[in-house]
C-alpha cells in the first residue's frame, strides 16, 4: 500500500485503524514516522490512556517505525497514543503533528447459542400462528461490542421466517400453524468479533404445542359406592383433531403442604374423568388436572387447572379416642380424677358424643354408663370424673360416636395411690431448633406398652403418645416462647398409669418483664435492715429466675448482695448509723436482668438494745450511787449530824459549875488565846416570874421563850435572855439576892479576837458563844465578881453584854466587840476529889425540887 505524504496531516501514523479487540487477547499496534527526518523511532513512546507503557513491550522495526504489544485486560474502552519526546525546535513548533492515537473498542467473542426451546400456545380453540422460542447464550457482551440474534423457522415447503432480536428470546409469526408437518428452527448469534449458530431443532409441529389446562374441573362424592372415594371430572381444552391429549392429576387434604400424584399408568388417553380412591372419610380434598400432547416426548404440559374441592362422606371411626386424665385434690383432700379425651385420629366424621363406662373399685356405684356431648375446648373434651380415696382404683372405657357408628374403646386404669409403678429415670427436657426435646430412661421396660408425654401450662394440658421403644422424642404441640411448661413422662402398663417424672422448662427465655419491689420489714436498726419482696409471677418471669441482686447505695458508695432465685428476704448488715440508703432489687434469668423500683430508708442512730442498755446502765449507776451515798450517810451519820446539825451544849451538863475557886487565879501567860475583854452583862430577872424562895428550889429547868425582836445570841436558835434592868454586878445597889437567884441565869463564854472580825457575827457567836439556861443560884464567880485572875486584872463573866454595860444599840450583832477566850486547861478539869467536892459545895447550883410557882 503506497502512502502519499499529502494523505497525512501528521508526521505520525498508527495501525490498525479503528480496531475492535477481544478482552483477554494480545494486541499489537505500529507507529510510523512520515515526511520528516527530525525524529526517529528511538524518540517515540506509547501511552495507554494516561499510563506510559514500559519499553520492554516495544519492538523497533526500523528508524521510522515502532510497534508495541500488550494484553487487553479491562472491558473499558481506551485511547492508545503514539508520542514523540525529542525537544527539537521543529518538534516544538509542530507538536500537534507528532501525536497519533487509536480508539480501542473492547468486547467478547460470540458463543454458540444453546438449549433452544420453542412453544406454540393455544388461542381459544386452536393453535396460535406465532411460535415463541428461547435459548441460552453462555458468552458475554459489552456496550461497545453487542451481540444480535436471528431466529429462523423453516417449514416443510422451504419457506423461512425469521426475526432479529438483541435478547435471548424471540417470536416468529407464521401464516397459520402447520399442524402435522415438520418444522426446522435455529438461532444465529453475531457481533463485531464473529458469528455463531445454534444446533438446528427439527420436530413435528405438534412437538411445540402447549394447550390450555382442562376446564370445568369438579369433584363429586359417591356415598353409595364408598365413603373413601371422589369422582373427578373435567372438559378437554382443545379438540382431538388438532392434538390428542394425555392428563396428569394431583390431590391433597385441605391445608396440607404437599400434593399426592396419581400414577401415570393409571391414566388413559383422551379420558375426561377419574375416580380418586383410598381417601379419608369426612375429609376435604383439593384436586387439579393438567394435559399435553399424548405422543411420547412431544408437547408441553399445560398449566394446572383451578382447584376442585369436596368433602368425603362420613364413616365409622376406625381408631380409638385418645383418653387421658387429670388428677387433683378437692377441698376435702380427696383424690379427684377427671378424664379427658381427644377425638380419634381417624374420626371419619364429626364426633357427636362419647360413650363412657367407669368402674370404681371400692365404691357402692362401681360402674356407670354415661354419654357426654363432644364439646371440644382446644381439641380436648372433658369427660366424667370420679372421686377416689388413696386406697381405691378406677377403670374407664371410652368410645367416640359419629353419625355412622361408634369407635373402638379406649381404656385407662388409675391404680391405688401408693401402688403405682415407679416413674422413668433420667428425664431431660431442653429446647432444640425451636422445639422441646424429651429424653428418658425406662426403669423397667418389661410390661410397658407405651409412653405418654404430657406438657402443662396453667390450666392448659396436652399430651402425645409414644411407642414402647421410644426413649427420645420432640413435643409436636404448639408451644409458646417465654412460657413455663411442666413436662411429664408416664409409663403405661397395659392401660395402667405409673407415677410421673416431671421437669419444668422454657422453650425460650427472656429477661423478666418486671422485677419485685423491695419493702422494709419493721424499723431499721443501727447497722442492719431487713428487706422483703414477693416473687415474680410466672407470667412475668419469662424464664427461670437464676438469682436476685439487692443493691443498696448511700452517696456514691454502691454495694450489692446476690441471692438465690427462690429467696424472698434479705438482711443488710454493716450499715452506717443514722444514714439514708436507697435500695432496689434486680431479677435475673439466663437471658438478662430487670431492675425493680427504688426504696429508701434511714438507719437508726442507736439500736433499741443499746437504748435499753444505756437506760438500764444509767439507772443502775444512779441506784448504785444512791445506795453508796445512803450507806455512807448511815456509816457517817454522826459526822454528818455534827456538820449539819451541831449539838447544842446542855447547860445542865456544863462543867462551869465544877470549876475550882482558884481556877481564875492560875497564872497564864498573856497571849492570843487568853481571855481578854470579858464584859459584864446584866442578868435579867424574868418579869412576872418571881417565885418564893422555897418554891424556886424545886422548880425544874424551864426554857425561856422570847420573841424575835429580843436579842439573840445567834447560836442556831439558842438565845440568852437578858434584861437590861439589872445586872449581877449591880445587885448590891438595891437588888435582892433571892430575887437574883430566882431569876433565869444565863451564863456565856464569849471568845473573840481580831482574826475573826471578818466572819459573820452569827458564825463567830455560834462557834464561840456558849449559853446556858438555868434557874440555879448564881455561880460563885458571879456572886464574887472580885475574883482576881493571874494577871491581877479584875474581870466579871457576863452573858451577851458588851463591856461598859451600855444597853443601847451596842446589842446589835454587827456592833459586838470580839472577845478573846482562853480554853480551859486540863489540870483545871482534873482536880482532886476533895477539891471537887469543896468546889461543888461552894459553887454548884442547888437542885430544884419542885416546879415553878406562880408569882404574885
Amino acid at each position: 500500500m503506497n502512502i502519499s505524504v499529502k494523505d497525512f496531516q501528521n508526521h505520525l501514523m498508527t495501525f490498525p485503524q479503528s480496531p475492535v479487540i477481544e478482552v483477554g487477547s494480545d494486541f499489537m499496534s505500529t507507529c510510523v514516522i512520515l515526511d520528516t527526518a527530525e525524529v526517529t523511532s528511538d524518540d517515540l513512546y506509547w501511552n495507554l490512556s494516561d499510563t506510559t507503557l514500559p519499553r520492554e513491550l516495544y519492538t523497533r522495526i526500523n528508524s521510522s517505525a515502532l510497534s508495541v504489544t500488550f494484553t487487553v485486560n479491562s472491558e473499558k474502552p481506551e485511547w492508545l497514543y503514539c508520542l514523540c519526546r525529542k525537544p527539537s525546535p521543529y518538534v516544538v513548533l509542530n507538536q500537534g503533528r507528532f501525536i497519533h492515537g487509536l480508539y480501542l473498542r473492547k468486547g467478547y467473542g460470540v458463543q454458540k447459542p444453546a438449549n433452544l426451546t420453542c412453544v406454540a400456545l393455544q388461542e381459544k380453540t386452536y393453535i396460535s400462528e406465532t411460535i415463541s422460542c428461547k435459548w441460552d447464550d453462555r458468552g458475554r457482551q459489552t456496550k461497545e461490542v453487542p451481540t444480535t440474534y436471528t431466529l429462523y423457522v423453516k417449514q416443510m415447503t422451504g419457506e423461512i421466517n425469521q426475526t432479529i432480536t438483541p435478547r435471548t428470546n424471540g417470536q416468529v409469526t407464521l401464516g397459520s400453524y402447520p399442524t402435522h408437518t415438520p418444522l426446522e428452527i435455529w438461532v444465529e448469534a453475531k457481533n463485531l468479533l464473529g458469528v455463531a449458530e445454534s444446533d438446528r431443532l427439527i420436530q413435528d409441529a405438534g412437538f411445540f404445542v402447549k394447550t390450555n389446562p382442562p376446564s370445568n374441573v369438579t369433584l363429586l362424592p359417591e356415598p353409595s359406592i364408598t365413603p373413601t372415594s371422589l369422582l373427578l371430572k373435567w372438559t378437554p381444552p382443545i379438540d382431538r383433531v388438532y392434538v390428542r391429549l394425555t392428563y396428569r392429576i394431583r390431590f391433597c387434604v385441605q391445608g396440607a403442604h404437599t400434593w399426592s400424584y396419581v400414577p401415570d399408568g393409571d391414566l388413559s388417553k383422551d379420558i375426561e374423568s377419574f375416580r380418586l380412591q383410598g381417601l379419608q372419610p369426612d375429609t376435604v380434598y383439593l384436586s387439579q388436572v393438567s394435559c399435553k400432547n399424548a405422543r411420547p416426548g412431544h408437547g408441553h404440559w399445560s398449566e394446572w387447572s383451578n382447584n376442585a374441592t369436596m368433602r368425603t362422606p362420613e364413616d365409622r371411626p376406625p381408631s380409638k379416642p385418645d383418653l387421658w386424665m387429670i388428677s387433683e385434690r378437692d377441698h376435702m383432700g380427696q383424690r379427684k380424677v377427671r378424664f379427658i379425651s381427644k377425638k380419634p385420629v381417624f374420626a371419619n366424621g364429626r364426633i357427636l358424643h362419647y360413650y363412657v363406662k367407669v368402674y370404681n373399685h371400692g365404691s357402692k356405684n362401681s360402674s356407670s354408663f354415661v354419654s357426654f356431648n363432644a364439646s371440644e375446648s382446644r381439641g380436648v373434651t372433658v369427660l366424667n370424673h370420679v372421686l377416689l380415696s388413696d386406697q381405691m382404683t378406677a377403670r374407664i372405657w371410652v368410645s367416640a360416636v359419629n353419625s355412622v357408628g361408634r369407635s373402638p374403646e379406649a381404656y385407662l386404669g388409675i391404680p391405688e395411690r401408693n401402688r403405682e409403678r415407679p416413674p422413668v429415670e433420667e428425664l431431660r427436657v431442653w429446647p432444640h431448633e425451636g422445639r422441646l426435646m424429651v429424653e428418658w430412661q425406662p426403669l423397667n421396660s418389661s410390661g410397658v406398652t407405651e409412653f405418654v408425654v404430657e406438657w402443662v401450662r396453667g390450666p392448659q394440658k396436652d399430651w402425645q403418645r409414644e411407642t414402647k421403644a421410644t426413649t427420645r422424642t420432640h413435643i409436636t404441640g404448639n408451644l409458646e416462647e417465654f412460657e413455663c411448661y411442666t413436662v411429664s413422662v408416664y409409663s403405661i402398663y397395659s392401660g395402667w398409669i405409673s407415677r410421673p417424672a416431671s421437669v419444668d422448662v422454657y422453650l425460650k427465655q427472656r429477661a423478666p418483664s418486671v422485677a419485685p419491689t423491695v419493702n422494709l420489714v419493721g424499723v431499721p436498726g443501727r447497722n442492719k435492715a431487713h428487706l422483703r419482696w414477693t416473687e415474680v409471677s410466672p407470667e412475668d418471669r419469662g424464664g427461670f429466675i437464676t438469682n436476685y441482686t439487692v443493691y443498696y447505695k448511700t452517696g456514691e458508695e454502691l454495694k450489692a448482695v446476690t441471692l438465690h432465685g427462690n429467696s424472698t428476704s434479705c438482711t443488710l448488715t454493716s450499715l452506717l448509723p443514722d444514714t439514708t440508703y436507697v435500695t432496689w432489687i434486680t431479677a435475673s434469668t439466663v437471658a438478662g436482668s430487670t431492675n425493680g423500683s427504688r426504696h429508701s430508708f434511714t438507719t437508726a442512730k442507736y439500736d433499741p438494745g443499746e437504748i435499753k442498755l444505756i437506760v438500764v446502765s444509767v439507772s443502775l449507776g444512779f441506784l448504785f450511787v444512791f445506795m453508796m451515798t445512803a450507806l455512807l450517810c448511815f456509816n457517817k451519820k454522826d459526822a454528818i449530824k455534827e456538820n449539819f446539825w451541831p449539838r447544842i451544849p446542855n447547860p445542865g451538863e456544863s462543867t462551869i459549875g465544877n470549876w475550882s475557886s482558884d481556877y481564875s487565879q492560875k497564872a497564864e501567860p498573856p497571849g492570843e488565846d487568853c481571855l481578854s475583854g470579858i464584859s459584864e452583862r446584866d442578868v435579867d430577872v424574868c418579869d412576872g416570874c418571881s417565885l418564893l424562895d422555897e418554891e424556886k428550889v424545886g422548880l425544874p429547868l424551864k426554857k425561856v421563850k422570847f420573841l424575835p425582836e429580843e436579842h439573840s445570841s445567834g447560836i442556831r436558835g439558842s438565845s440568852c435572855m437578858f434584861s437590861p434592868r439589872q445586872s449581877v454586878s449591880d445587885s448590891n445597889e438595891g437588888g435582892d439576892m433571892a430575887e437574883t437567884t430566882a431569876s433565869t441565869v444565863q451564863s456565856s463564854s464569849v471568845v473573840a479576837s481580831n482574826r475573826y472580825k471578818g466572819q459573820t457575827p452569827i458564825q463567830t457567836l455560834a462557834s464561840l458563844f456558849s449559853c446556858s439556861k438555868s434557874t440555879h443560884a448564881l455561880l460563885d464567880s458571879e456572886e464574887n465578881p472580885d475574883i482576881t485572875l493571874q494577871d491581877g486584872s479584875r474581870q466579871s463573866l457576863r452573858c451577851g453584854r458588851p463591856v461598859g454595860g451600855d444597853h443601847g444599840p451596842r446589842l446589835q450583832r454587827e456592833e459586838l466587840q470580839p472577845l478573846d477566850f482562853c480554853p480551859l486547861q486540863e489540870d483545871s478539869e482534873n482536880n482532886t476529889p476533895a477539891d471537887d467536892q469543896s468546889a461543888a459545895s461552894a459553887s454548884s447550883y442547888m437542885p430544884q425540887l419542885g416546879g415553878y410557882r406562880p408569882q404574885a
